[in-house]
């Protein structure tokens, strides 16, 4: 009769798994299918525990890196992740020691700094997003290409 938790634990990780898609508790759900057919042979609680543990966590180590790799490959960036590698305008001029300066980037007002502690950079200059600190991006002035 105990095995049977063993389902009902496998298919409520797996709703969870649908619903969230956090390729987190669907090892879990592995574990608890491994749990239910060691119960399933005839062996006691404490081997079946034992099984849905190591399943679990063998399953968690070794195959999440991989799965994340290839399952999250369409993510789309949110809001401030996709202005890394944008290029803006100051706007108001960045000066780092001070904690000012201001961006505009997508028609998008930002505050803005720079990744060196005594770093300014000019109103009216291109910049380059290079990461996000924070509620402050963090800019470089765009390097002019010479032909």
């Amino acid at each position: 009769m105990q095995t049977i938790y063993w389902l009902v634990l496998f298919v409520i990780l797996l709703i969870i798994e649908i619903l969230t898609m956090g390729l987190t508790t669907i090892w879990f759900a592995a574990g608890a299918l491994a749990a239910f057919l060691a119960g399933w042979l005839g062996f006691g609680l404490a081997v079946q525990i034992v099984v849905f543990l190591v399943v679990s966590v063998v399953l968690l180590l070794l195959t999440r890196p991989i799965a994340v790799k290839y399952f999250n490959q369409e993510r789309q960036k949110t809001n401030a992740e996709s202005l890394i590698g944008q290029q803006g305008l100051v706007v108001e001029e960045v000066d780092t020691i001070h904690a000012k300066g201001v961006v505009e980037v997508k028609g998008q007002e930002w505050s803005a700094k720079t990744d060196e502690p005594d770093g300014r950079i000019a109103k009216n200059t291109v910049v380059v997003i290079d990461g996000i600190q924070g509620v402050h991006l963090i800019v470089r002035a765009r390097e002019e290409k010479t032909c």
